[in-house]
């Protein structure tokens, strides 16, 4: 439950619209709602300012759309990443609003009075187009967060000139989210010419010796410039909690 859902609950009650055995009844499965394979934790939006978002790697196609159902019903939307194209054709049929970004890998149903996105820009910018996937991953989660973002592609060190090109976007971001592969050199560079947050996502695109992903998260811990940090390996995710907190502050 979102706390606009929790205010207009009370108000209603307050006002005597809603008799508070209705109003109790909307709020039993605070703040968790247990379904034996799953806790779903309604309670998370209160506290953090963000809902819970389903993983869906891993899971039954039965039990990624049992989650999202039980999301939807207490909040009228749900996010979904890692979610494959059977996931996403499931959850589709049972939501036809159902958005599904192949690239990303993720499910959304947006709630139908949500605001617009606000805050930010959150900028990402990905090295290189193999990148993309997690790049668009915190994209799209970062909007369904509430937060504007915009997108900067294929702009890594192979050749620098293409970043720079884009000083007023750099300019103009609240937070830049990094994302590279190989060796990790493009978050050192972004966060030498910028005064914001920097967060830098590895990614496992690279040869052999990039080791998944190891070497470019070595290469981002290890970064010369200040103010950067770093998220897991492929942790686009991560990446666009951390940005939208960071604006919402």
């Amino acid at each position: 439950m979102r706390a606009e859902q929790l205010e207009a609950l009370l108000a209603d009650v307050a006002a005597g619209r809603l008799p508070p055995a209705a109003a109790l009844d909307r709020l039993r499965h605070l703040p968790f709602e247990d379904l034996a394979f799953a806790r779903i934790d309604h309670h998370r939006a209160l506290r953090q300012g963000q809902p819970e978002v389903v993983f869906c790697e891993g899971k039954t196609l039965d039990q990624v759309v049992a989650i999202c159902e039980r999301l939807e019903a207490a909040t009228g939307s749900f996010l979904g990443t890692r979610a494959s194209e059977p996931a996403a054709a499931a959850l589709r049929e049972r939501f036809p609003r159902v958005v599904w970004n192949p690239v990303a890998r993720t499910v959304l149903l947006g709630a139908p009075d949500a605001p617009a996105p606000a805050g930010g820009p959150i900028l990402v910018v990905s090295a290189g187009t193999s990148d993309l996937p997690v790049a668009e991953e915190a994209a799209v989660v970062a909007e369904a967060f509430g937060t504007r973002v915009e997108r900067l592609n294929d702009v890594g060190v192979a050749g620098i000139h293409r970043l720079l090109a884009a000083g007023d976007a750099l300019k103009q971001a609240r937070v830049v989210i990094v994302v590279a592969g190989m060796e990790g050199a493009l978050p050192s560079v972004v966060g030498g010419l910028v005064a914001v947050p920097v967060i830098a996502v590895p990614t496992s695109v690279g040869y052999g010796a990039s080791f998944g992903g190891l070497a470019a998260l070595l290469g981002m811990l290890n970064s010369c410039a200040a103010g950067v940090t770093v998220v897991n390996i492929d942790n686009g995710f991560g990446a666009a909690a951390a940005a939208s907190r960071i604006c919402r502050a």
